[in-house]
């Protein structure tokens, strides 16, 4: 039986029992409007459910339509069965099956004559069509939970249909127009999201898929081709995209490979690192300990000898006193006329008194135990001391000790000393700072209106103000300019060129407000920032409001080093390829008793109490140009070392 005639429902492909007509004409099995409805029955369709739509032709009908037997169709298929007849292919009657087409008789006037042989509809397709372990689309039409495999999506329908329920895309002009495309399970990823129409064109210019009206909009003037175009062209070139992809994931493989035995080397050394560590922390904890019962054992050893020394002085003073006191107890008791008692108990008791009349013993002038704790605290502190510097190497916060040690040693020297303010005699290679070399970018939000950027590294003092737009971080009172980026934890390096003019280079605090008046807010002359000055005849520094004099030479290039771990700002001169140290600040640790006794001590007095604050802070690097003709320019480094310039 080929369900295709039309006396077989078109829901169930088999002939029809109790057949219902739609308004739209199409017939179909009672039950299986049910099935397909199943809150409109036969009672009708007052249920709620919304409008119902025909299986075939989706033409909608009104809520109340009523489900009634057509029992005209029924008395007619009655007929047939009891005639032996079963359903034909066509619309007249006819053997359901014959080995040969028989002479029929002359239809009836107006009744439509079947085709001596129909071609059978395209059978459902079978599982077995599809891939093994997938689920085949389904068709929307047929009823839930026993929809049959679908043979075609429609694009415009955004449905997919069996072979049954394509008939009306075949006979209706109205749905011929549609696009029927082999069955596709997420219909609505061909859809168009803005305009809700099918994806049929291809953009070549901006490679995406576009319906048509995108194509006439966004779209005009650009290359434009049909899908199946675009994918035959995409088809010759995915072989090489696929060979690519295999190397990538070959490479990816070999990488991921290395990443993992990096991870399982990491870990390993990790591990046996842990184990050396508690290893040797035991090792340390069983050398403290043996050293505490060494030392408590030497404090009791000497508190046994010298109490034991002590007790025995006490021990023979308070025998010879109750010898003494016997004997002059003895002496009382002696009656006057006995002469020979008397005579008798006052030599012994002076025998008594000679035997007690030497120098007691004096008491120890320093008990020698006593110097344990001291011992213990030093070796408390030495270990507190070690802790915090291997500590600090550990972090990286620890500077190399090839160059700037030497800088070190002299700039702490020179701080101890602020009067020594002598040129130095060693230099040291330029080279050696590029390791720390920072880039500074001018930030042109926070220039003063009369400070013209080149740029973001050079700036220049002019005369007529610069319409900047507004910013709550430019400077207002002061021609001053911050660069970009607030440093913190590290050594940075840059270098500045002075072309002309009075000019200041220096350290400003990140939050320092930049609304406060020309006195306060001049670079250097508070607690918030730090600057090198030239003014045109000689060099000096400015920190807090004070200034410390230098006595070197003019240099055009001036370099300053910002030490985050030891808390000290450095400004170098720069001369072929050599730097040479203007003046180190930071507190130093030992304090000079007394009053300032000079200028330079009560810079130095100054730098000790308050330069570590400057640090609490992130800092960035500020310009103040000082006179109306002050140039300056952000120097250039190596290109050797630009590579490590962005590390921050």
């Amino acid at each position: 039986m080929d369900g295709s005639g039309p006396f077989n429902c078109p829901i169930c492909l088999e002939p029809l029992r109790e057949p219902v007509t739609l308004p739209c004409g199409h017939n179909f099995c009672l039950a299986c409007l049910g099935a397909l409805w199943p809150h409109r029955g036969a009672g009708g369709a007052g249920a709620s459910g919304g409008a119902a739509r025909c299986p075939l032709c989706q033409e909608p009908f009104p809520d109340g339509l009523q489900l009634r037997k057509n029992h005209t169709l029924s008395e007619l298929l009655q007929l047939r069965q009891g005639s032996g007849l079963g359903p034909g292919p066509g619309p007249g009657p006819g053997p359901a099956s014959a080995p040969a087409p028989a002479p029929a008789a002359s239809p009836e006037p107006g009744a439509p004559s079947a085709p001596p042989s129909a071609p059978e509809p395209s059978a459902p397709c079978a599982p077995e069509q599809w891939p093994a372990g997938e689920e085949p689309v389904r068709c929307d039409a047929c009823p839930e939970g026993a929809a049959l495999p679908a043979a075609l999506s429609c694009l415009s329908c955004l449905a997919s249909f069996c072979p049954a329920h394509l008939g009306p895309h075949e006979r209706s002009p109205a749905l011929r127009g549609h696009r029927l495309v082999p069955p596709l399970r997420r219909l609505e990823e061909s859809l168009c999201p803005r305009h809700l129409r099918p994806l049929e064109r291809y953009c070549r210019a901006e490679r995406v898929c576009l319906c048509e009206a995108c194509a006439a909009q966004e779209h005009r003037g650009h290359e434009l081709v049909a899908l199946e175009q675009e994918r035959a062209l995409q088809e010759t070139e995915q072989p090489k995209v696929l060979s690519a992809v295999e190397d990538r994931m070959d490479e990816l493989g070999a990488s991921i490979a290395q990443s993992r035995r990096t991870v399982a080397l990491i870990k390993s050394a990790a591990l046996a690192e842990r184990e050396r560590v508690n290893r040797l922390f035991a090792e340390a904890a069983a050398a403290l300990q043996g050293f505490q019962t060494q030392v408590l054992g030497f404090i009791e050893e000497g508190e046994a000898t010298m109490l034991g020394r002590s007790q025995g002085d006490l021990r023979r003073q308070e025998e010879q006193r109750s010898r003494l006191s016997q004997a002059r107890h003895n002496l009382s008791q002696v009656h006057e006329a006995d002469s020979v008692s008397f005579l008798q108990e006052l030599l012994a008791l002076r025998l008594a008194l000679e035997e007690g009349c030497g120098p007691g013993p004096s008491p120890p002038r320093e008990l020698s135990f006593t110097k344990s704790s001291q011992a213990v605290k030093a070796v408390r502190d030495g270990l507190t001391t070690a802790c915090t510097s291997q500590w600090e190497q550990l972090r990286g916060l620890s500077r190399d000790e090839d160059g700037l040690q030497k800088l070190d040693e002299e700039a702490d020297a020179e701080s101890q000393d602020p009067d020594s303010t002598g040129p130095l005699e060693s230099e040291v290679p330029r080279d050696y700072f590029l390791k720390f070399a920072y880039i500074v970018d001018l930030d042109s939000d926070t220039a003063d209106k009369f400070l013209q950027l080149f740029g973001t590294k050079g700036v220049k003092r002019v005369l007529c103000p610069i319409n900047y737009p507004e910013s709550p971080t430019r400077f207002t009172h002061c021609e001053q300019v911050l660069g970009e980026g607030a440093l913190d934890r590290g050594t940075y390096y840059w270098e500045v060129e002075i072309i002309e003019g009075w000019v200041s280079v220096g350290v400003m605090a990140e939050d320092f407000p930049p609304q406060e008046p020309y006195d306060r807010g001049r670079l250097g002359r508070n607690g918030h920032s730090c600057c090198l000055q030239w003014n045109g005849r000689s060099f000096s520094v400015w920190f807090n409001g004070l200034e410390a004099p230098l006595p070197h030479p003019f240099s055009p290039t001036v370099g300053v080093c910002l030490e985050y771990a030891d808390r000290a700002l450095a400004f170098y001169a720069v001369r072929d390829g050599k730097v040479s140290l203007l003046r180190r600040l930071k507190a130093t640790r030992a304090r000079r008793s007394g009053p300032p006794a000079s200028p330079s001590d009560l810079f130095q007095s100054h730098v000790d109490h308050f330069f570590a604050g400057l640090f609490r802070t992130r800092l960035k690097p500020a310009f103040f140009l000082e006179s109306v003709d002050a140039h300056l320019q952000i120097g250039p480094l190596k290109k050797s070392c630009i590579s490590v310039l962005k590390r921050r």
